[in-house]
């Protein structure tokens, strides 16, 4: 599948799109520009809901990956489909390292990967805190990173609510580097927080300025660092490095 997804993935996303997304309200894609083409990027968006993962991949032409737990890929019908779209499977619980080099490698191929920084879904109140994991893998795969800010999901499918009728904005950010970030003198643990903790600002902006103004979790948007950093999938789990 090339960086713009191959023609299966282009036809359930236009779809998905224009059918789904169109009988809910309506999908709107603002900074799409900023989603750069070519070469290894992280997409990071902020987590409200089951729609987001489809609604981040439906409002940008760059074809995704990202990661699911297991247990998805099992039913005969749903399994294949998402796999088949560039879903690739991580265990629960279990330090998952096949499913974290898959991560690396599909960035290292140039491929774009849909990560989101706060692992867990949030209530779309306040922005649930940032672990390390997005911070590694830029690091380590020098992937560009792209905030997203997601708007209005979690009144369309929020957690523990019904599906309703609302309108989705899918805002994408500037990109950053872990690289471009560093500041001299700097240690690593540092560096690594301090880029969790931009990106964390850059996703609130993002949705700030589309109707969402998050507030940050407890007094810092920052996860403290377990000896196993953690990374979040694209299902709403945290799953150790």
């Amino acid at each position: 599948m090339g960086n713009r997804g191959s023609w299966w993935y282009r036809t359930v996303r236009w779809v998905v799109k224009s059918t789904f997304f169109g009988l809910l309200g309506g999908l709107k894609s603002v900074g799409e520009h900023n989603v750069p083409m070519d070469g290894g990027i992280i997409l990071a968006p902020n987590h409200v809901s089951h729609l987001d993962p489809p609604a981040t991949a439906c409002g940008t032409r760059r074809a995704l990956t990202f990661m699911a737990k297991e247990e998805l890929f099992k039913p005969p019908i749903f399994g294949p489909l998402i796999r088949s779209l560039g879903a690739f499977p991580v265990r629960r619980g279990t330090g998952d390292t096949e499913a974290i080099k898959t991560a690396i490698e599909l960035l290292k191929q140039d491929r774009a990967v849909l990560v989101f920084p706060e692992g867990t879904r949030g209530d779309g109140v306040s922005m649930n805190a940032v672990n390390l994991g997005v911070s590694m893998l830029a690091k380590r795969t020098g992937a560009k990173v792209v905030p997203v800010g997601i708007v209005g999901s979690h009144i369309a499918l929020g957690k523990g609510k019904k599906l309703r009728r609302h309108r989705i904005t899918v805002a994408y950010g500037e990109p950053i580097t872990y690289e471009g970030t560093a500041l001299e003198g700097e240690g690593d643990r540092e560096h690594r927080e301090r880029f969790a903790h931009i990106l964390a600002e850059r996703i609130q902006a993002l949705c700030a300025a589309n109707g969402l103004p998050l507030k940050t979790a407890g007094s810092s948007t920052l996860r403290a660092e377990s000896p196993t950093p953690e990374i979040p999938t694209a299902t709403g789990d945290r799953e150790p490095v």
